[in-house]
């Protein structure tokens, strides 16, 4: 092999003769060669095989090899790698479908990228057949090896790809790069793997950045639309510990939250309480402005920084009482709306990355990135304790952007710390015209204001003086707290001669404190400052959660490179029609843990465990019994009186402790714990008979769906994982199991009676033979369904997968996919095909009557 030539055009011969690039999206040849550059990119191609492109920039083109098997960790694994024709760098950056009938034809997505270093001259190493090199990506780091094997009869260009020895090595069996990380690092950044893992945490600030800008356009979750004129902010919700898994920790900062709507280049400053504070910050408005972003919602906090970098809330808000704005920076951590794109259903970390992009491009002192750390959450919040900060938020990588309270944020104090309303004050006692003590209070959940005790400290006498004066206009007769007057008091206490004022709950403050007595006060309350962004009518007490999924560590694969889930018998086989072991089931569900978990948290699941393979005995198990799954949650006994606790699965670890405990099969109820008698679904099975051939079952799908759609509800489509599909029907939660029970027997009845060549409501082999049951069954209250993503325990171990209707007619089987494909199928998805399904609430009043049905009460209002 010569060395690689410098001159772009001729490289790129064979890349032009074969494509037509009027049909196919791919990038052009570039015309002229750039100047050198070391990126890397690593594209995952679906096309007749799916494979890995493995790209390396150097002299103006990217040098190529197809590797079937895509890279391991594992220095062991030798790994085929076929030397292809160079590639334009542009063609670093394309993801997309390159059109049927067209060289190379399938989809492509971006499965790893960054910059690569050379040992030795690469010229040299190319032309010799022996490459070395370094990669910085954001799944492969350390010390890598290409190697030609080409023989004098073959007709490609063989060469073998392997990992060479290093801190990043290990074996295949403790992590599966391919398997733990399959998706775009477009739609889902990762930043360098060598910033997340501790074997690179030490000099992550010396690393080159990944190459490559982030086009909001191609996020997944991305929606065309025009700039909406408001948007509320996403808030946290207070958790008593910090959690494991796909979570990020920022600093939890001092000051006023603030969003920055920006419309034709012009920024406005929009509080929380959704007041505009543009004129109040018009300097930081233009700073903001400066970022070159032309339409936008930016999400952020506003703080002064005090001599030690730390901020501080009181001069915050002395900033604002003296006017002198200038000091006050804005730490920017989300991104829900730019340039014509809502971005509020784009995982965070994407949302994230485009924000740090665009900060990074436009660097300013007043306007800064909120990071956030690599390190142990746990470590995080005791530093911010050490450093005297107010906590930290955690927020779930994959995450959308909502616009209320959710548990997908939750803050964490390093101490005690919230808003109250003030309902009164005292004089002090020497200092006149100044606060003695305030007299707090919070509303319940009833409305009614109630006393939460009292703060006498954290001012000094200017800033006394500016409370009472804010106070003194909303003096009111009587205490406004429910009850009267907190312990007894009146205006004058005889005790201690001190005049009590009342006041119009109204004026917000905040005040950190040790705990809360008994009785529900205050204890050592210290003063903060008062709290001109958030509305009174929204504090309550904010009573401390667990978060979701802090029960215990999640696997570590799927973010990183640290060794996965230790599995014991992993070579044990499952399935022996296809010789699928159980280290291939415990890697599927980890893979697919994002999917799946937001089908299982909240509601009871029922196991089907295997201990001996499909081919054994099958265990359907509703309780915990003497199962011991580390992280799965037992349920109130009083969900199902009379029976042992019910099992909820509601994070990553308790979904790989099942797989590593023999369960294959995961089905749940069709309600949640919340609202335990009250369906939010129906599930309509559709069950061929003996003679159904495919497409009748497919025909059968749309049939059903159009019934449905004639009594006013849509309906979501997942293939079964065995031999049938299912339809499911999201509804709120409003009816009883017998009044849901009865809808979906008379619509299955309707349909049988209408085309009985088809169709028939009986169960049982006889009656569905030639025809097909569209079971009804399901949705008595002890009925449960396979999850959507879960397994089966049938041979090929086939997967129930969520799909589009206008998919239907392209699918082979209910089985088409498998534990050993599904995940792949994932990777390639531009969207959820089930993204509305969970804000889908449709009522069943509509359906009874259209089947000629009196209407049930409603048992509860929908949540």
């Amino acid at each position: 092999m010569v060395p690689h030539k410098t001159a772009t055009e001729p490289a790129l011969a064979r890349y032009r003769a074969k494509r037509n690039f009027t049909i196919t999206p791919e990038p052009g040849p570039a015309q002229e060669a750039s100047a050198q550059g070391w990126s890397y990119v690593i594209q995952k191609h679906a096309a007749t095989r799916l494979h890995y492109d493995f790209r390396l920039e150097l002299d103006g083109v990217l040098v190529s090899w197809a590797v079937p098997k895509g890279p391991s960790f594992d220095p062991a694994e030798k790994r085929m790698a076929v030397h292809t024709e160079d590639h334009p760098v542009a063609y670093g950056g394309f993801e997309g479908t390159i059109p049927p009938r067209q060289y190379g034809a399938g989809e492509v997505i971006i499965w790893d990228r960054g910059t690569w270093e050379p040992v030795g001259d690469p010229r040299d190493g190319l032309a010799e057949g022996k490459l070395v090199f370094r990669l910085h990506g954001e799944k492969l780091a350390g010390l890598w090896e290409l190697v030609r094997i080409r023989k004098p009869d073959d007709r490609q260009d063989p060469w073998i790809l392997f990992k060479k020895k290093d801190e990043w090595a290990q074996p295949l069996a403790d992590y599966d790069v391919v398997s733990a990380l399959p998706d775009s690092v477009v739609k889902k950044p990762l930043g360098l793997v060598e910033a997340r893992d501790p074997r690179g945490a030490a000099h992550a600030a010396e690393l080159p950045r990944a190459a490559g800008p982030i086009d909001p356009s191609r996020l997944e979750g991305a929606v065309r639309a025009p700039l909406p004129g408001r948007l509320q902010p996403q808030l946290a919700t207070l958790a008593k510990s910090v959690p494991e898994g796909p979570w990020l920790v920022e600093i939890k900062f001092d000051g006023y939250r603030v969003m920055a709507r920006v419309e034709n280049g012009r920024a406005r400053l929009i509080t929380r309480g959704g007041h505009d504070w543009t004129d109040r910050m018009p300097s930081l408005a233009r700073a903001i402005e400066s970022l070159g972003v032309r339409e936008g919602w930016l999400d952020g906090e506003i703080v002064v920084l005090d001599d030690h970098g730390t901020p501080n809330f009181n001069a915050l808000q002395n900033a604002f009482d003296s006017s002198k704005t200038e000091s006050i920076r804005c730490f920017l951590f989300d991104l829900p709306y730019l340039d014509g794109w809502d971005l509020r259903r784009v995982p965070l970390q994407s949302r994230r990355a485009l924000l740090k992009q665009i900060l990074d491009a436009h660097p300013s002192e007043r306007v800064r990135y909120s990071d956030d750390f690599a390190a142990d959450p746990a470590s995080v919040l005791d530093t911010a304790h050490r450093l005297g900060l107010e906590g930290v938020i955690a927020k779930r990588r994959d995450a959308p952007y909502v616009s209320s309270r959710t548990e997908t944020w939750l803050k964490i104090k390093a101490g005690l710390r919230q808003e109250f309303v003030i309902g009164g004050f005292t004089d002090r006692s020497g200092g006149p015209g100044e606060i003695g003590s305030l007299h707090l209070g919070v509303w319940d959940d009833a409305g009614r204001f109630v006393y939460a005790g009292n703060v006498g400290t954290g001012w000094g006498s200017q800033a006394g003086r500016t409370v009472r004066k804010r106070l003194e206009p909303f003096e009111i007769e009587a205490p406004p707290f429910e009850g009267g007057a907190p312990t007894g008091r009146g205006r004058w206490s005889r005790r201690t001669g001190i005049v009590e004022h009342w006041v119009k709950p109204g004026v917000v403050c905040e005040v950190r404190f040790a705990e809360w007595t008994p009785d529900g006060h205050v204890r050592h309350a210290v003063f903060q400052g008062l709290r001109d962004d958030k509305p009174a009518a929204d504090v309550r007490r904010e009573d401390v959660h667990a978060a979701r999924d802090a029960a215990s560590p999640a696997p570590r694969a799927r973010t990183g490179t640290a060794p996965a889930t230790r599995i014991s018998n992993p070579e044990r086989v499952i399935d022996p029609s296809t010789g699928l072991k159980k280290l291939d089931l415990v890697r599927y569900y980890e893979s697919v843990a994002d999917w799946i978990l937001p089908h299982l948290r909240g509601r009871p699941v029922s196991l089907v465990r295997g201990p001996s393979g499909i081919g054994g005995e099958l265990f359907f198990q509703k309780h915990g019994d003497t199962l011991a799954i580390p992280g799965i949650t037992e349920l109130d006994p009083k969900l199902w009186p009379g029976h042992d606790a019910l099992l909820e699965i509601s994070n990553e670890q308790a979904l790989v402790g099942a797989a590593q405990m023999n369960v294959i099969e995961l089905h749940t109820s069709n309600s949640t714990v919340a609202h335990i008698d009250e369906p939010d679904r129906v599930v309509f099975d559709l069950d061929p008979g003996e003679g159904i051939t495919w497409p009748q079952l497919q025909e059968a799908a749309l049939l059903t769906r159009t019934l449905l759609e004639e009594l006013g509800l849509e309906s979501w489509l997942k293939t079964s994982g065995g031999n049938g599909l299912h339809l499911v029907v999201p509804i709120a939660p409003e009816l009883g199991y017998d009044a849901v029970n009865t809808f979906a027997r008379a619509a299955v009845e309707h349909l049988a009676r209408t085309i009985p060549s088809r169709f028939v409501a009986k169960a049982g082999a006889a009656n569905r033979k030639g025809r097909i049951f569209v079971d009804w069954l399901r949705n008595s209250r002890s009925a449960t369904t396979v999850a959507a993503y879960s397994a089966r325990a049938r041979p090929g171990l086939g997967v129930s997968m969520p799909v589009r209707w206008d998919e239907l007619h392209a699918l082979k089987g209910a089985a088409q996919w498998t534990i050993a494909n599904a995940r792949e199928h994932l990777s390639f998805l531009r969207a959820d095909p089930w993204a509305a399904y969970f804000t889908s609430r449709q009522t069943l009043a509509g359906a009874f009557r259209t089947l000629g049905i009196d209407v049930p009460k409603r048992r509860r209002r929908s949540a």
